[in-house]
C-alpha cells in the first residue's frame, strides 16, 4: 500500500521528465553489485514490496508499463535497477521505490537472484497475431545478433531476454527506445529502430510476445 500510494503521487512526473535526467550508473557500481554473493531467500523477503506492481509470481501486468520479470537474467535486472536509480533509465515511479528507503546493492542483487530463480508462470499477453510473420523477418534481420535466435538475451552483455514478454510492454519500450525516451538505450538498437514506423514496431512486438520463453 505504501508503495502504491507513492506511485500514484509521482505518476504525473513521468510526463514531464526529459531525456538525460539524472546521472549514469557507474560501471564501478555494477561491478561491485555483480561481485556480491546473492541470497535468493533474502531476495524473496525484499521482493514483497515489488509484488504490488509486479505480482507475487513476478509475471507483471498484461497492460501498461510493468514487465514480466521471470525468465530475465539476473545481470540484466541488476543493471536496469542501477540505471533507474541513477536516473540513466527514465522511470520516475521505480526510481522513487529504489530511493525511499534507499536499497543497498546487496538487496538489489538478492531480489534479482530471487526473480531469476522463479518459474515462468502467470498470464502471457501476446499481441494480435497479425504481424508475427513481418515481426519475425524484422527480428531475424536486425536483432538476432544481440538477443539470440530465441530472443533469450545475453546475460554477460546485459542484453535482455525478450521472448514471452507482454505485448503492450514490448511495444511501449520499443517506441521509447526509437524516440529517445528511455534514457539508457543501446545506441545501435536506437539506430536500428529509428526508421521503423508504428506498424513495424507493432509487428516486432507481436512476434516477440508470441515466442515461448527460452527458459521454461
Amino acid at each position: 500500500m505504501r508503495i502504491a500510494l507513492k506511485l500514484m503521487g509521482v505518476v504525473l512526473l513521468a510526463l514531464a521528465v526529459a531525456p538525460g535526467w539524472g546521472q549514469p550508473a557507474s560501471d564501478a557500481a555494477l561491478r561491485a553489485a555483480l561481485s556480491l554473493t546473492p541470497d535468493p531467500v533474502k531476495g524473496k523477503a525484499a521482493f514483497g514490496d515489488c509484488a504490488a506492481c509486479h505480482r507475487k509470481d513476478a509475471s507483471g501486468r498484461p497492460l501498461g508499463p510493468v514487465p514480466r520479470l521471470t525468465g530475465q537474467h539476473m545481470s540484466v535486472i541488476v543493471k536496469q535497477l542501477l540505471d533507474i536509480r541513477s536516473g540513466l533509465r527514465i522511470n520516475p515511479p521505480m526510481k522513487l521505490v529504489l530511493e525511499d528507503p534507499p536499497l543497498d546493492l546487496q538487496t538489489l542483487v538478492d531480489v534479482a537472484a530471487y526473480v531469476q530463480s522463479l518459474p515462468i508462470t502467470g498470464n502471457f499477453s501476446p499481441g494480435p497475431g497479425t504481424g508475427k510473420e513481418r515481426g519475425k523477418a524484422l527480428f531475424e534481420q536486425g536483432c538476432v545478433g544481440c538477443h539470440g535466435s530465441r530472443a533469450e538475451g545475453q546475460a554477460e552483455h546485459f542484453r535482455p531476454a525478450l521472448a514471452g514478454q507482454h505485448y503492450a510492454y514490448l511495444l511501449r519500450e520499443l517506441e521509447l527506445i526509437r524516440d529517445g525516451g528511455r534514457g539508457n538505450s543501446d545506441a545501435a538498437m536506437a539506430a536500428l529502430l529509428k526508421p521503423m514506423g508504428g506498424a513495424e514496431l507493432q509487428a516486432l512486438a507481436d512476434y516477440l510476445s508470441s515466442m515461448p520463453p527460452a527458459r521454461q
